[in-house]
């Protein structure tokens, strides 16, 4: 193994990011053990690294920012990835998260018409949330269904 893939490997086990909002790019280079130039260049390459600029023109890295830097490093350094492979790869991983996640709209939705007890028995598409809509099993099941749907109306209606 060469020694910059030995130091890049133990400065990604070591990254432990500090629970802040912003970091500078001097912060994010010392985390990432990579030169701040590397991490401008990157932002050239990567639409998925985009640090917000402070007034006076700095890159505020946000903790998202932070962990896609340590995830291209570790796609390029450590598992040999092309810049074009990684950029790929995090495409690929974005629409695999994309697909995994239920849609938040549908979900509301899905719940109002639960809260509100117009939740049909027997939904055309598969339910976003199936745990929901299956019938109480006895009374007392019932009951707690009951007093979860006034909960969630409480809910609902401190929301709007």
């Amino acid at each position: 193994m060469s020694l910059a893939k030995r130091k890049h490997g133990k400065a990604q086990a070591e990254a432990v990011i500090p629970d802040k909002i912003y970091f500078r790019i001097g912060e994010v280079s010392e985390l990432s053990a990579l030169p701040a130039y590397v991490l401008r260049y990157w932002e050239t390459e990567f639409s998925q690294l985009k640090p917000t600029k402070s007034s006076t023109g700095q890159r505020m890295f946000r903790r998202k920012d932070v962990e896609c830097v340590l995830r291209i490093r570790h796609l390029l350094y450590e598992e040999g990835f092309t810049i074009a492979g990684a950029r790929e790869k995090l495409r690929e991983e974005a629409r695999l998260h994309q697909l995994a996640a239920p849609s938040k709209v549908a979900a509301t939705g899905q719940i109002r018409e639960i809260v509100n007890g117009k939740a049909t028995s027997a939904p055309t598409a598969q339910p976003l949330l199936p745990f929901l809509t299956a019938p109480p099993r006895n009374q007392a099941h019932r009951e707690e269904l009951q007093k979860l749907r006034r909960q969630l109306r409480g809910v609902l209606e401190l929301l709007q």
